[in-house]
């Protein structure tokens, strides 16, 4: 529907004053929207529309008529506003009287002097007209304005043939500076011209004289003879004479006036050919001006001029309008076929297309140029499509294409308008790399240069495309205001019958964009037949996410510039679907380059222990997990119209499994770095914490690690994992939306509990089997017995030198991480305690003195580990305990007692690490 516009108004016109025939110019606001929108021009009321040129909106050029009012307004009336106003009003002024001998640019009438003075006609020869300076003297027109003559002299002329001659008002217009002598000299004139009237109207009757006395004497006989005797004899004779005289009279008149009369003649023959050349020129001239309009594209005049031409002579049976019509009617046939070759012309803009469509309704093309140009638009938007994907097929191989300097750490999210122009930014979803520079160059890949190619030619020719077609079904290609006009009916009809066949253009469009997208990025997602007509790149390997991320990213901005159009969400959910299916791609290919990223990490170890005991293996990986989840985060946020890549059960279970993967492959990477052989570890330095005490110096600065060191820091790893890292990673997880959170938080526990436990039975063998296998050699040393041996006198070497060993070990963890060393010091001593249970309960006899010095050596050990003793460690020394004879007297009691507090007091410092203090500072 088409807004009612604003009724016309007339600001201005030049001139604003003239005769009759004058060429005005007209401005103003709503002049109407074309030539055929203007129906109707007055000027002081007279109808001007035949003259009328509508030249725009605002100027419209036409000639004044003979209006009947002296001053009056001009109204201008068009078909979209109505009747309009003017703020402006033209004055109609009279025009001169020429003579017949006067120069003039126009035809003068030739006709009897009429004296309205008098009312009657002279009758004098046309000839013989009052001379235009009925003075004789030089005029000189007076430089006094019209107006003030009119107000000086009111309702009288100065025409000396009007009744309200006035005299002083011919002197003052004419003669206002001729000297008295020349006016003296003007009266002598006027006497000489009235004293030839009267001497040429007694020459005109002296002239015919006799023929005058011939009338009157036949006349007389005439009218004697009837008086006398009327006889019919008489009265035949009498008639003849009368034919002859008049016969005679009339030879004479026309011998006189013979001249004049064929002058008369041929002059008027003259003026009526003028007056048809004049009256018909349009016509004459309309082959050539067409010819000449067609060549400066003035396309609107040679269509108004045609209507004008078709109108006034469509249907004469003139002759010669007739061969000037068809010769125009010739020039309009080859411009109906230019304008269909430039309508039809690819690529040309929306206002060109509308514009000849425009031109060929108002010509009456046959068919319907409008849907033969949205069929040429479509074959063409397919052709450039097809002809980009070959170009960059045929390049792959050829040329490197270069992204200038991208800004990875931005994030520059473009308009939907000026997206495609810019080079959007990516995010590098490692954070390994330490030092790296802020920007990265990155070598486009071929198939990321076609997609952007690719959407910004769809972006930019699908929008004309679908405003042509909306254009054509509510008409507005042919009229902005006649809103009920007859091709507007006709094109929303033929919109009606053509839409299914237009919907179907543009799922061509839609289909052709999205297979040429997935057979560059996804071409396992073709049928085999499609494979050759939207594939043919050569996949050397797959796209990285980042890519990815940036193509989803332009095919996200093409949907919505495209959904601004208004399109059905129907036809454009295709291209939903291909970016759904791009996400779910996205998402697999960066989970796969993280586990790829991840099981490069084993060869990042520094082995740099903090005062917590880690590394910073357990921080990268947390730290390359979440960026590469914030590189998805883009991905996994659903825009509007867009489904979760969740929603599929099988989406779901891949990216669990891929999840769960990412886990197990870093929990082998802890694996094989805490189990490789001494010889393939890098010699790096063990920073050790300033304030863990090196007790016996084990562990220097300067010395590589041991096997047993490396177990520690895996296990210390571990426990850091198990605690903080998995539940971190977890909670990410759940963040982005993954699915299955709970299973591979389970699964990743499970496997790195296993590994844990792995890596600790291995160190409890490495550093428990020594000191449990020299106990029993240590206990025998020296062919000692139980049964026959002497009073104790203290704690044995043995012992002691089981204590150091577990003092060391106690150091090395400690070293490492004190979190460990319960743990570890527990396991220890259940060992210990175990194998000294059962070297007891091996014994076959005690002596007194042996009983004594077992239980002894068992109580020394139970005391000095203590803090570290579980339910397996204190039930293994009760049964040591229980497998001597008791005490029976106080006296061994006592000594007993002595000897246990001679031995805590002898190895006080080294048995500080086992006092409870510092197990409440192992505990904090």
């Amino acid at each position: 529907m088409s807004r009612a516009r604003q009724p016309p108004l007339v600001t201005g016109i030049s001139p604003n004053e003239g005769i009759s025939w004058t060429k005005v110019t007209i401005r103003g606001e709503n002049l109407g929207t074309g030539p055929t929108d203007l129906i109707g021009l007055t000027i002081c009321g007279h109808n001007c529309l035949l003259t009328a040129e509508w030249m725009s909106a605002s100027k419209i050029v036409c000639r004044v008529g003979q209006a009947k009012n002296d001053k009056g307004d001009i109204i201008v009336t068009t078909k979209s506003g109505g009747k309009g106003t003017s703020t402006v009003s033209f004055k109609l002024l009279k025009p001169e009287k020429i003579g017949i001998l006067d120069q003039s640019a126009v035809w003068v009438d030739e006709m009897n002097y009429y004296d309205m003075r008098t009312d009657r006609n002279k009758g004098i020869p046309p000839l013989s007209l009052r001379p235009a300076n009925p003075l004789g003297i030089e005029i000189d027109k007076g430089r006094f304005p019209q107006k003030d003559l009119e107000a000086l002299f009111p309702g009288m002329s100065a025409d000396f043939t009007s009744e309200n001659f006035s005299a002083a008002w011919y002197l003052i217009e004419n003669h206002s500076t001729t000297s008295f002598d020349q006016l003296k000299m003007a009266v002598v004139n006027l006497k000489k011209q009235a004293n030839k009237k009267n001497e040429g109207s007694l020459a005109y009757v002296k002239g015919g004289l006799s023929t005058f006395f011939e009338a009157q004497d036949a006349l007389s006989a005439i009218h004697q003879k009837l008086e006398a005797d009327g006889t019919e004899k008489v009265e035949g004779s009498m008639t003849q004479k009368l034919e002859n005289v008049l016969n005679r009279a009339s030879n004479t008149a026309d011998t006189l006036f013979q001249e004049v009369l064929g002058r008369k003649d041929k002059a008027d023959s003259t003026r009526n050919a003028l007056n048809v050349l004049q009256r018909f020129k349009f016509l004459f001239n309309l082959p050539l001006n067409i010819e000449r309009n067609i060549q400066k594209g003035d396309y609107d005049v040679v269509i108004n001029d045609y209507e004008k031409a078709k109108s006034l002579f469509g249907k004469t049976e003139v002759q010669v309008f007739k061969k000037y019509y068809a010769e125009v009617e010739t020039r309009i046939e080859a411009l109906r076929e230019l304008l269909l070759d430039k309508l039809l012309e690819t690529p040309s803009t929306l206002h060109d297309q509308k514009r000849y469509i425009r031109y060929l309704s108002d010509l009456h093309a046959p068919g319907d140029p409008a849907w033969q140009c949205i069929g040429a638009q479509h074959q063409w938007i397919l052709q450039l499509m097809h002809n980009c994907k070959e170009s960059y097929v045929k390049e792959q191989k050829g040329k490197d294409i270069f992204f200038p300097m991208l800004d990875l750490d931005s994030d520059v999210r473009p308009s939907p308008i000026g997206h495609l122009s810019q080079t959007a930014s990516l995010k590098r979803g490692s954070s390994f790399q330490s030092g790296r520079d802020d920007a990265w160059r990155y070598k486009a890949p071929q198939q990321v240069v076609f997609v952007e190619k690719l959407t910004k030619l769809v972006v930019s020719q699908l929008p004309n495309f679908w405003k042509l077609w909306i254009s054509y079904v509510n008409g507005s290609l042919f009229s902005e205001t006649a809103e009920k006009s007859g091709q507007m009916e006709r094109s929303k009809k033929n919109a009606r019958q053509r839409q299914n066949d237009f919907k179907k253009m543009i799922q061509e469009v839609m289909h052709s964009l999205v297979k040429l997208i997935r057979g560059a990025l996804l071409p396992f997602s073709l049928r085999e037949g499609e494979s050759r007509q939207y594939g043919g790149w050569e996949m050397k390997s797959e796209l990285s996410g980042q890519w990815l991320t940036h193509v989803i990213q332009t095919v996200r901005l093409s949907s919505e510039s495209l959904t601004a159009l208004e399109i059905p969400n129907d036809m454009l959910q295709i291209i939903q679907d291909l970016i759904l299916d791009l996400r779910v791609r996205c998402i697999i290919v960066t989970l796969q380059h993280t586990a790829e990223d991840i099981k490069r990490l084993a060869e990042k170890e520094d082995w740099v222990v903090d005062n917590e005991g880690l590394t910073s293996l357990p921080s990268q990986f947390e730290q390359c997990i979440i960026h590469s989840l914030q590189s998805l985060k883009t991905v996994l946020d659903c825009k509007p119209g867009e489904a979760s890549v969740f929603q599929q059960q099988k989406t779901q279970e891949d990216v669990c499994q891929l999840s769960i993967g990412i886990m197990q492959v870093f929990i082998d990477c802890l694996e094989q770095l805490s189990t490789k052989p001494d010889g393939d570890i890098d010699t790096a330095h063990l920073s050790v914490d300033v304030s863990s005490p090196d007790l016996f110096g084990s562990i220097h600065e300067d010395s590589s690690l041991s096997s047993e060191q490396r177990l520690l820091i895996a296990l210390s790893n571990c426990r850091y994992l198990e605690r903080h890292t998995f539940l971190n990673i977890a909670e990410h997880f759940e963040k982005h939306g993954f699915q299955g959170v709970e299973k591979i938080t389970q699964v990743s526990m499970e496997s790195l509990k296993e590994l844990d436990q792995r890596l600790f039975e291995m160190y409890i063998e490495f550093k428990a089997d020594p000191i449990v296998g020299s106990l029993e050699p240590g206990i025998y040393a020296g062919y000692f017995d139980w049964k026959d041996c002497l009073v104790p006198a203290g704690v044995r070497n043995y012992l002691k030198e089981a204590l150091v060993n577990i003092i060391a070990v106690h150091a090395e963890v400690f070293t490492i991480s004190k979190d460990l060393v319960p743990r570890v010091m527990s396991r220890v001593v259940e060992a210990v305690s175990e194998e000294l249970s059962r070297l007891m309960q091996c014994v076959s006899y005690f002596s007194k003195n042996g009983a004594l010095q077992a239980r002894l050596e068992i109580c020394a050990l139970r005391d000095t580990v203590a803090i570290y003793l579980t339910p397996e460690s204190n039930s293994s020394f009760k049964q040591a305990l229980e497998a001597l004879p008791q005490l029976s007297s106080g006296t061994d009691k006592k000594l007993l007692e002595e000897l246990l507090n001679k031995f805590k007091s002898s190895m006080h410092l080294q048995l500080t690490c086992f006092q409870a203090s510092s197990s409440a500072m192992v505990k904090t």
